[in-house]
């Protein structure tokens, strides 16, 4: 009888008693290569590898089949369609942000920039924060750690450098001023982040605030124009949940001292760096040679059609299921695995009633805890709806901004309701 485990990839001369993952894995860990589009390797990325294929394949069908307009399938082939013309994107160069850079070069005082930066984070041109569930960090690198440590200056040298570069390929004049003041910023900002450890204290970061109360943190933060650009509805911030209520404390007070030329230069980054990688080559390379090869040491940018298919299943990932289950995964199959979690519940049903260590109050918890447990097997038995997602063939930016908008609508649209416990919050195919 076969054991199941791949004994090629053993390393003999490591014992098992000293070093059981070497020696299964030694000459694996030895002889293999990294593929030089990613930082890591192994069997978790071989099954993504698999899928990614299927998925391609799926989705390159689709961009060559017509579709009804509005239809999944003409949103999936146009989204694909507007990423993979490169030729139009080098025609294109700068210009699908020119105006939204301008705008960011044209700002005279706080008002504008809070009101400006609310329209961009609507659109999804990154910001200091978002509106939603979550919160960004306003930097652009990795944590506050990086903004003061000894040990990360080169970084941000390397930083300062990569960010005059870019503005010169934008053909913004004062790339290296631009620069300077986007780190001095970014400085600041990052002195008011927790670390890491203190960011992952559930108790420390839940911090319900009325509207009010809010205001009250960061004073030098107007929240009704940042509200206004952002088109937040009020009943979306009556109630927030701050994570860290100094870096709001910390910026409110910066924004108290607002400096034009340097929040200007930030702006006009923020919008410059956010959609670089959808641009021409020029600007996709110099921002995957920081990003991808200084800060992550990944040496090679993903092939066009890798990035393509990962901007799709990302913004329209379970219309992708959709079709991909169709494919791969039948419903006789998901009835048989519910079938199986179905008769797993059970098992533990009946183990825990006959548990003789457990207390019978336990018992009831525990019971009470396994009726609550949603299988989701395969994939959602209702799928989302695009409907209000409108997809162009030739409009990449414009795709970026739409999909932005409605996934933030879609996000918004749950507060004051209760949670669906039906959500997915992986595609089919990334199951």
């Amino acid at each position: 009888m076969k054991s199941g485990l791949d004994s090629s990839h053993k390393d003999t001369s490591v014992r098992v008693q000293d070093d059981l993952f070497r020696h299964m894995n030694g000459q694996w860990l030895s002889t293999a290569e990294i593929p030089a589009d990613r930082s890591g390797d192994g069997a978790f990325y071989w099954l993504r590898d698999e899928a990614e294929q299927k998925t391609r394949e799926i989705i390159e069908a689709t961009a060559n089949t017509s579709y009804p307009h509005g239809s999944v399938g003409q949103k999936i082939g146009d989204l694909y369609k507007s990423y993979m013309n490169e030729a139009h994107a080098e025609e294109l160069g700068i210009s699908p942000i020119a105006d939204d850079l301008a705008s960011s070069l044209a700002i005279t005082k706080k008002e504008e920039f809070l009101a400006l930066l609310g329209r961009l984070e609507y659109e999804g041109l990154g910001g200091l924060f978002y509106g939603l569930i979550t919160t960004d960090s306003g930097l652009s690198l990795p944590d506050e750690s990086y903004y003061r440590e000894d040990e990360y200056a080169p970084i941000r040298e390397e930083f300062l450098t990569h960010a005059t570069r870019m503005f010169a390929i934008a053909k913004i004049d004062g790339g290296a001023g631009h620069a300077k003041r986007i780190l001095e910023v970014e400085t600041e900002l990052a002195s008011f982040h927790w670390d890491q450890v203190r960011d992952r204290d559930a108790t420390l970061t839940y911090n319900k605030a009325t509207f009010a109360q809010l205001q009250e943190l960061s004073p030098g933060l107007d929240w009704g124009t940042w509200n206004s650009g952002a088109k937040v509805p009020d009943h979306v911030m009556a109630t927030t949940i701050v994570r860290q209520p100094s870096f709001f404390t910390g910026l409110g007070e910066l924004l108290n001292n607002y400096e034009n030329e340097k929040w200007r230069s930030w702006l006009t980054w923020q919008v410059l760096s956010s959609a670089s990688s959808y641009l021409h080559a020029e600007l996709v390379n110099e921002n995957f040679a920081f990003y991808g090869t200084t800060l992550s040491g990944v040496p090679q940018l993903k092939e066009r059609w890798k990035r393509g298919v990962g901007l799709v299943e990302g913004s329209l990932g379970e219309a992708v299921g959709q079709l991909y289950v169709e494919k791969h995964f039948p419903a006789e199959a998901k009835t048989r695995m519910q079938q199986l979690v179905k008769n797993l519940i059970e098992a533990y049903r009946v183990d825990i009633k006959t548990l003789d260590w457990m207390s019978p109050e336990t018992k009831i918890r525990a019971l009470e805890k396994l009726d609550k447990f949603t299988p989701k097997i395969g994939y959602p038995d209702k799928w989302r709806d695009y409907s209000d997602l409108h997809i162009t063939p030739d409009d990449l930016i414009a795709n970026l901004s739409a999909i932005s908008t409605f996934t933030r609508n879609f996000e918004l649209n749950k507060i004051g309701k209760p949670v669906d416990r039906t959500e997915w919050f992986m595609t089919p195919q990334t199951v």
